[in-house]
């Protein structure tokens, strides 16, 4: 009984230690192999990561490079554009100009009579090119809509700070009179103030008393024709500096 006693507690002894021999063993090689497949995972998410960015920045040059190609050839085919050519001022023209290269609008100053006369000019609308098969054969009662225009404002101001202010629309050899309005020197944008009725809705004799009125002022058909060629002429300028400032920026 003694024997079997003792037999016992070294086969409970042996055996355990063993065991634990043998799945060390086998321990070890899985902790390897989790140990591989960690390692080998880790590295697969360092790599997709960077090809990603390497496709993308690829992408990326290529789309500014063939940006910067297509802004190239705009601004050369502006270059070769007639439009963008200096505009001679004529000797007989009676305002002094103001024109700030990055603005869309000029000034024209100057005094008539003891007045000061100031007119801000903006960018011409350009008309539709014509097409044959809309020619209804009409009056020409609407041939304003097929024309380039300029928009113009005109103030004229006298010595007690009170103002007149047109607003003009001139089209090739035609002034059109769109809103007159008298401003003076108190009042707040946020007053509501009575400007008039509509310019069209005068009495015919008044409407042409007022083109009168601006015509010896120097506001005609033979300055507002050469202003129309200098404001498409500055449109081209001024679109020609944003084309090549648009490729300043993209090469950068």
């Amino acid at each position: 009984m003694a024997m079997y006693t003792v037999l016992r507690r070294v086969s409970s002894t042996v055996w355990p230690l063993a065991a634990r021999r043998v799945m060390g063993a086998s321990s070890s090689r899985t902790l390897h192999s989790a140990l591989s497949v960690g390692l080998l995972h880790r590295e697969t998410t360092l790599i997709v990561p960077s090809l990603r960015f390497v496709n993308a920045f690829a992408t990326k040059t290529s789309a500014d490079d063939n940006l910067i190609q297509v802004l190239q050839s705009e601004i050369k085919c502006v270059h070769d554009d007639d439009h963008a050519q200096q505009v001679e001022i004529p000797d007989d023209f009676p305002f002094e100009i103001e024109d700030n290269p990055g603005e869309r609008t000029i000034q024209l100053k100057r005094q008539y009579q003891g007045e000061i006369i100031k007119v801000q000019v903006d960018i011409p609308n350009v008309a539709p090119e014509e097409n044959e098969d809309d020619d209804d054969g009409g009056d020409g009662g609407e041939k304003n809509d097929n024309e380039s225009s300029i928009p113009l404002v005109v103030t004229i101001f006298k010595g007690n700070g009170v103002c007149l202010e047109f607003g003009v629309t001139a089209f090739p050899d035609e002034i059109s009179i769109d809103s007159l309005s008298i401003k003076q020197p108190e009042d707040s944008e946020d007053q509501l103030i009575y400007e008039g009725p509509e310019f069209t809705d005068l009495d015919e004799n008044l409407q042409k008393a007022f083109h009168k009125y601006l015509e010896i002022r120097g506001i005609k058909p033979s300055t507002t024709n050469f202003l129309q060629e200098y404001m498409i002429n500055k449109d081209s300028k001024e679109y020609l500096m944003w084309l090549e400032n648009l490729k300043y920026f993209i090469e950068k």
